[in-house]
């Protein structure tokens, strides 16, 4: 049973359970448990607290002493964003694949099969998934996150990815309202714009937004966007007009409602993280999600006396705070085991293992069945080893650049002897060229199509070596080129699996 220590009073405990902080270590520091046992409800999770799923089961099971009803939550997407797996890659394809293959049954299984494992861990809580329709090919960091550019299909694949997640017990947290799709600067660097019509918005950007509402999606994200045809003033996270007038009024939405991590600087360089805060739940924010960045007590501490200074000050009217830790408390009901959701709804939160069979390679079958091939029908499959020629762009932060990509790895498998190394910039192609010798050569690419250096250096490639095959692991955007072009759909590690097993002539849906 969880127990508040004596001497914390209700605004106290309140601005502590509106929190999301992160922390380092694969252990819960002294810090975090002591503030748990004051009221804190929620931890975030990230790559720097995972080692093995059994390390995290001990660690969930480490904060459920202090707090049983804790929400862990994780920005697990699967794909290129993967916490579960950040040192291996991740066993399911993102969404982007999903997408591709347009099987909503595979989409819920996927989802269902990743909420498993999640819940085995301890974790009850995924910041996923991504419902932004990918409308602007240029955009550096939603791009193979998103299910596509078609919002009906981004919509369908939204609904059924909440609901195979939360067949799970692990409650899902649709992101980034009111949509981060057709956007072209990355909010954890600045502040991007959206300059849609309403009429635009209604069609493309909401409609999934639509969907994952139907399909009773716990928890909604906000996105760190401007959009003045919403607020031409305040980015979402901070605006009442998107969250509270649009989002529940208009949406009809009465779960809880996330931020995206407040040291972004879309945020923390114009209001800083205290300052948004408090303005993130006036709002109509219920959740602050810190700790990508800053992940320490003096965080808690910061954001905890802001809250409560605000409330105080009258600046944030207590009823606004105390109904946001309800929602928060309430959530909590609905992940624990044995209990029932909200208060008054009778209904029973799944058990972890979810209703239905689901196998357990759903992630490699549904890989294989997003791959798009050019070339073949022609193609012979490789029986020497190759030279694999990785050009590697930077990774945007929500991806990270410590996962490994591409299919290096499994090629080294299937065809002992393969080499590998990473290129990028002007002279990548040469530099390629030279470092290959008689070896034919692999080339992997993340998003050609945004990056003018790739494109050139596929250019050098291809024309010294035309037989060179092509593995696009990002938004296939660029015609298809190279003796055999894969396009992958994502760069998660089942993806570079998939295209290895086609060029070594194995499986393919």
């Amino acid at each position: 049973m969880t127990t508040i220590a004596s001497g914390t009073d209700t605004l106290t405990r309140d601005a502590l359970t509106v929190l999301q902080p992160g922390f380092p270590g694969t252990t819960a520091p002294d810090w975090l448990l002591r503030r748990l046992g004051e009221g804190l409800a929620s931890v975030g999770l990230f790559g720097r607290n995972i080692a093995s799923p059994e390390q995290l089961a001990a660690l969930t099971a480490q904060l459920r002493t202090e707090r049983d009803d804790v929400l862990v939550a994780i920005d697990e997407e699967g794909g290129d964003v993967t916490r579960l797996e950040v040192r291996t890659g991740s066993s399911f394809p993102g969404n982007h694949a999903l997408g591709a293959v347009d099987d909503v049954a595979l989409t819920q299984e996927v989802a269902a099969e990743l909420g498993r494992r999640l819940a085995r861990c301890g974790v009850n809580l995924n910041w996923a998934p991504s419902a932004d329709v990918n409308s602007n090919p240029a955009n550096p960091v939603i791009g193979v996150r998103s299910f596509g550019a078609d919002p009906h299909l981004v919509a369908r694949h939204t609904a059924a990815y909440v609901t195979g997640l939360q067949s799970a017990g692990v409650a899902a947290c649709t992101k980034h309202f009111p949509g981060h799709g057709d956007t072209a600067v990355d909010s954890h660097h600045a502040l991007p714009r959206i300059d849609a019509d309403p009429a635009v918005l209604g069609e493309r950007e909401l409609a999934p937004f639509r969907a994952a509402i139907a399909a009773g999606s716990r928890a909604v994200m906000s996105a760190h966007i401007l959009v003045p045809a919403l607020d031409p003033a305040r980015p979402a996270t901070l605006s009442p007009r998107v969250l509270t007038t649009l989002l529940r009024e208009e949406l009809g939405y009465d779960g809880l409602i996330v931020t995206d991590g407040m040291e972004m600087q879309a945020v923390a360089a114009t209001y800083g993280i205290e300052r948004g805060s408090v303005l993130a739940i006036a709002a109509g924010a219920d959740a602050i999600c810190v700790g990508g960045g800053l992940a320490d007590d003096e965080t808690v501490r910061r954001l905890r006396d802001a809250l409560i200074t605000a409330v105080r000050t009258g600046e944030l009217p207590e009823e606004r705070l105390a109904d946001a830790a309800r929602r928060v408390r309430e959530l909590a009901r609905w992940t624990a085991p044995g209990r029932t959701a909200a208060a008054g709804t009778g209904e029973q939160r799944p058990g972890p293992a979810g209703p239905g069979a689901v196998r357990a390679d759903v992630g490699l079958i549904a890989a294989r069945r997003a791959l798009r091939l050019t070339g073949g029908d022609v193609f012979t499959p490789l029986t020497d080893a190759p030279y694999v020629a990785a050009l590697t762009p930077v990774a945007n932060i929500a991806v990270g650049d410590e996962t490994p990509w591409g299919v290096a790895a499994e090629l080294a498998r299937l065809l002992p002897g393969t080499r590998t190394d990473s290129f990028s910039g002007a002279d990548a192609g040469q530099a390629a060229l030279a470092a290959a010798g008689e070896r034919r050569i692999v080339a992997v690419v993340r998003d050609e199509h945004r990056h003018p250096w790739m494109a050139a250096a596929l250019d050098a490639l291809l024309t010294a070596r035309p037989d060179t095959v092509v593995v696009e692991m990002g938004v296939p955007q660029a015609p298809p080129r190279g003796a055999l072009h894969i396009a992958t759909y994502g760069a998660a590690r089942v993806c570079g699996t998939a295209a290895a097993e086609v060029i070594a002539g194995g499986p393919h849906a």
